[in-house]
């Protein structure tokens, strides 16, 4: 990991990103969306990822992972979820603030380090905004969730993830008490409207999330939430 720069290994966690938790194909310009930078440049660092053996391309241009540029994107995505578990749980920072400052700081420390933290932490198993924490040889366990707003009201359900990709709908989220393990009743919405409402925990007003916010929240099931919520034998 440490023989490949930092720009480079910010490309494998875009692109690992970007397919963990949805299934269309990872293109140039998804890439360059998500990395915020122009498509030119992103072709230039693909060829030099392809040249390192790291990506290949699937079927119509998709973007893959091999099996080596898996194991280095993992790692990052390590890094990078248990630093915001650490400046959460520890240092007291905000949900919305961790993104940016451990983009920082996860190409400066050392495997060791990490290692150090997992084991300060627990060895937690999902970051704040409820992502899962690859372990120490590479494994992920993704949740069993799906995107709120493909979800038919009426029926309760448990926020397993929330996107951190807009800092802005974080902090509205966090006021409203909708957090990763927060109870949410969905309600009938208005015909014809593409807003999902739903009431938080016991909150007494409501919460009408537009499609935006609705897309950017994966929930368990209600079957799935009940186990979970019934004691161990």
């Amino acid at each position: 990991m440490d023989d490949l720069s930092p720009s480079m290994q910010n490309y494998l966690k875009v692109i690992w990103g970007l397919q963990e938790w949805s299934e269309a194909p990872v293109s140039n310009s998804a890439i360059a969306e998500s990395a915020g930078v122009r498509l030119s440049t992103v072709s230039d660092a693909l060829r030099k990822l392809s040249d390192l053996e790291l990506i290949g391309h699937a079927r119509y241009g998709s973007v893959t992972l091999t099996e080596l540029g898996r194991e280095h994107a993992v790692s990052m995505i390590r890094r990078h979820r248990l630093l915001e578990t650490y400046l959460v749980q520890a240092l007291g920072y905000e949900w919305d603030e961790v993104h940016a400052e451990a983009d920082r700081l996860e190409h400066a420390v050392s495997d060791e380090l990490i290692h150090r933290v997992d084991r300060a932490l627990g060895y937690p198993k999902r970051d704040p905004h409820g992502d899962p924490i690859p372990s120490a040889d590479g494994l992920v366990h993704r949740p069993d969730a799906v995107i709120l707003a493909e979800v038919t009201a009426p029926c309760t359900v448990r926020v397993e993830r929330i996107s951190d990709s807009d800092t802005a709908m974080l902090q509205y989220f966090a006021s409203r008490g909708l957090v990763v393990d927060a109870q949410l009743e969905l309600l009938p919405g208005e015909p014809y409207s593409e807003t999902v409402t739903v009431r938080v925990g016991e909150a007494a007003d409501p919460v009408s999330l537009g499609p935006a916010a609705a897309a950017s929240v994966w929930v368990a099931m209600a079957a799935s939430a009940d186990s979970a919520e019934r004691p161990s034998a």
